[in-house]
C-alpha cells in the first residue's frame, strides 16, 4: 500500500503519518471512519457464533455493583432478554466471516505479525464490561447503534478483587465521546477506557498482538529445543562432544555438580542459541501459528485457472531466509521466494502467477490447497485483496 496516501479510516492521515503521530503515543478519534462496515455481523449473527462450539464467546452482566461473567457455548434461550446492562462478546470473528476478516485486512498497514482479531459486541442498553485498561493497541468501530467511551490514561492500574473482570478500582477520565455507527476510537497501549451502551449496539474491536517478553522466550526456547532434540538422532555427525572429565581428581563431596559439568552445560546451551537462523526461525514458526481454535476445512480441488487465495484463518509471513504458513518454515530462495512472499503480501495468486511456478513450488501450493490453507476463488472464502 501507499503508507503517504490519505485513508478515510484514520481521518484523512495517512498510515505513515498515523503511525509517527498516534501509534502506541495518543488516542485517535476519527467520525464516520468506516460507514457501514460490517453490515452482515448483526445482532443474530453474533447469537449464532456465540453458541457454536469452537468460538470464544463471553457473557458479562452488571446489577449495580455486582457483575457476573459466564463462558460459551451460550446458547441464545440462554441469554437474558429482559434484563439490562449485558454485553456478549464474540473473540475471532474474522475466523468465522468473511466480512470481519476482510475488515481486518484494511489494518495491514501494521505489520501482520501484530495484527490479532476482530471482536464483536453485542450490548443492552447501559452494557459494558466496565473501565479497564489493554497492553495492545485496538481500534474502536461502532458498527450499529450508540455507545459512550470515557477514556484516560491509566495512573493507578491496581484492580478491583470483587468482580470476575479485570476492572480498575479507580479510573479518572480525561476525555468523553460519544460514537456514532461508522465513528471509530483508536487506542494505545496503557489508556483505560469504559464504554457504556446508549440503546442497543454493536462494537467491534480490532485487535493486536503484543506478546510478553517472558511468554515470548518460552515459546522460543520451545521451539528451539524441538529442533535440538530433532537433531540428536545426528549427534555423531553434527556434534559428537560428549561430557569428558578424563584426569579429574577424587572428589570429597561426591554431591555437589562440578565446576567442569556446569560449564559444558552452559556451552552447549550457548551453542544452540547463538543460531541466528535456528532462532529466527524459532521466532517465524511461533508468530505464523494459527490462533487458537482455528480449523481449516481439508480441499478438494486443484491448481488451475482461477488461481489460489490464503483462507482467512492461515497466518503466512516471512524473513530473508524463511517462508512461514501456520507455524511451519519452508527454506525458499530465488524466484520461488519472490512468489512465497507476493502469497503472503497479498494473500492470493493469479492463475498466470500460479503457472509460472516451479515444479517444487506448485506441488507445495498445492499441498497447502489440500490441507486448506488456500482456497481458490470463489471457494469458501475469497480474499479479495482489499486494499486499506
Amino acid at each position: 500500500m501507499d503508507a503517504d496516501r490519505e485513508l478515510t479510516l484514520l481521518g484523512g492521515l495517512s498510515a505513515s503519518a498515523f503511525m509517527r503521530r498516534h501509534w502506541q503515543r495518543r488516542p485517535l478519534l476519527v467520525r464516520n471512519a468506516l460507514p457501514g462496515a460490517l453490515a452482515g455481523v448483526d445482532r443474530a449473527r453474533l447469537f449464532a457464533l456465540a453458541a457454536s462450539e469452537g468460538v470464544d464467546s463471553r457473557l458479562v452482566v452488571r446489577s449495580g455493583r455486582r457483575w457476573s461473567l459466564r463462558r460459551g457455548p451460550i446458547a441464545p434461550t440462554t441469554l437474558p432478554a429482559r434484563a439490562k446492562a449485558w454485553t456478549l462478546l464474540v473473540q475471532g470473528v474474522d475466523l468465522h466471516d468473511d466480512q470481519a476478516h476482510r475488515l481486518l485486512t484494511r489494518f495491514r498497514f501494521v505489520a501482520d505479525a501484530r495484527l490479532d482479531d476482530v471482536m464483536c459486541s453485542w450490548a443492552s442498553d447501559g452494557g459494558g464490561v466496565g473501565p479497564h485498561v489493554d497492553s495492545y493497541d485496538v481500534f474502536l468501530l461502532q458498527t450499529a447503534g450508540r455507545r459512550r467511551w470515557r477514556v484516560g490514561r491509566v495512573r493507578d492500574a491496581r484492580l478491583r478483587d470483587d468482580v470476575p473482570l479485570r476492572m480498575l478500582a479507580e479510573f479518572v477520565p480525561s476525555d468523553e465521546w460519544l460514537l456514532e455507527p461508522g465513528d471509530m476510537l483508536y487506542l494505545p497501549p496503557g489508556w483505560g477506557h469504559d464504554g457504556v451502551a446508549v440503546g442497543e449496539c454493536i462494537t467491534t474491536s480490532i485487535g493486536f498482538r503484543a506478546p510478553a517478553a517472558a511468554e515470548l522466550a518460552v515459546a522460543l526456547l520451545e521451539r528451539i529445543a524441538d529442533d535440538v532434540r530433532d537433531r540428536a538422532d545426528e549427534a555423531s555427525r553434527v556434534d559428537a562432544r560428549r561430557y569428558c572429565d578424563a584426569g579429574a581428581a577424587p572428589v570429597a563431596r561426591p554431591a555437589r555438580i562440578p565446576d567442569e559439568l556446569a560449564e559444558f552445560a552452559d556451552a552447549a546451551i550457548d551453542r544452540a542459541l547463538a543460531d541466528r537462523a535456528l532462532r529466527g526461525r524459532a521466532l517465524g514458526e511461533v508468530l505464523s501459528e494459527p490462533k487458537a481454535g482455528t480449523w481449516f476445512e481439508r480441499g478438494k480441488g486443484r491448481l488451475g485457472a482461477r488461481g489460489l487465495a490464503l483462507d482467512r484463518g492461515t497466518r503466512m509471513l516471512y524473513d530473508d531466509r524463511f517462508v512461514f504458513i501456520n507455524g511451519e518454515a519452508i527454506r525458499a530462495g530465488g524466484a520461488d521466494a519472490t512468489l512465497m512472499r507476493r502469497l503472503a503480501d497479498d494473500r492470493r495468486l493469479d492463475a498466470k502467477s500460479v503457472a509460472q511456478a516451479s515444479a517444487a513450488a506448485r506441488a507445495l501450493l498445492a499441498e497447502w490447497l489440500r490441507a486448506g490453507w488456500c482456497v481458490q476463488p470463489g471457494d469458501r472464502f475469497d480474499d479479495d485483496g482489499e486494499s486499506p
